[in-house]
Parts: C-alpha cells; structure tokens; sequence
C-alpha cells in the first residue's frame, strides 16, 4: 500500500486492517502520534488525513491510502514550528506532554478551517481530546494566541498559517 504522510510517499507491505497509529508509529517510526486509550476516546492519537482530524487508533491503514496524512511531525515547515506550537510553548500549554501531539493536530485543523475562532470553538473543536494534567485553559489560551498571530502576519503580508 502506499501512504502519503507528511508530504513523503512511503510503499509499504502491511495488512490492510491493521490500525494506522501502528503503520505511523512501528512501520514509519513516527512517534509523535500517541497510543492513549485505544478507543477513539482521548485524542493522542489524533492526525490530519485530508485535513480533517482522525483518530488513528481506530483508523484503519486502507482507509488512509492515497489520502494526505499529517502527523504532529509534519506541521513544522522548514525547520520553523508550526504557530500552534509555538503558542502552546509560549502559553505553557503542556505538564506530562502526552497529550500535546493530539491537541496541537486538533487546534491546527480548527485554525485551518475556522482562523478565528471564538472560546467556544476552541472548546469544541478540542472536546475529544483528554488532558489528565487538567491544562485545558492554557490549551484554549494557545490556539487563541496562535489565531491572532496569524492574523497578524496576514495583515502584515505574511503568510497565513
């Protein structure tokens, strides 16, 4: 099968059914995605297919093929971090950091679709994902603060991130 992610092409021989959060993590050995509960339920396993977020825990590799897969790792760009992760740096939005990889996918496919959201976007686009450190406002604060820089660099003729 082959697998796009984070804009490589990658021709793999696994079993089709086998979970996608094993191909990228085992097969791939992209280790930023996170096994939490293996149930869909807590979000560390979150990543970008096709822009949209998915639970890879419960995603199977087929469905994934010929699709663009984004994983944590692929949000930075040219050895610069991705907005979010700098926010979430910048606003202390991490304790233990597991959930981190999770959330950051999440908040960027929110700012993607929605690059201003209000509180209560953010809270509900971030539903899914569990943080057992109990962060979440900073989480909030972060996917806030990273919307106004970006729209900041677009008004100053920057790219939109």
């Amino acid at each position: 099968m082959e697998l796009v992610v984070n804009q490589k092409h990658y021709r793999i021989e696994v079993h089709p059914d086998r979970m996608l959060l094993w191909v990228l993590r085992n097969d791939l050995e992209l280790t930023g995605t996170k096994y939490g509960c293996g149930e869909g339920q807590c979000g560390a396993c979150t990543v970008l297919v096709d822009g949209a977020p998915v639970r890879s825990c419960l995603a199977r590799a087929s469905t994934a093929a010929g699709k663009e897969i984004t994983t944590i790792e692929g949000l930075a760009q040219n050895g610069k971090l991705h907005p979010l992760q700098e926010a979430f740096i910048q606003a202390d939005a991490m304790q233990c950091g597991y959930c981190t990889p999770g959330m950051i996918v999440s908040g960027a496919a929110l700012l993607k679709k929605t690059p201003q959201p209000s509180d209560a976007e953010i809270r509900r686009a971030m539903e899914g994902n569990v943080c057992r450190c109990g962060t979440y406002p900073r989480i909030v604060a972060a996917v806030r603060m990273a919307s106004r820089q970006s729209t900041q660099r677009t008004a100053n003729g920057g790219p939109h991130a």
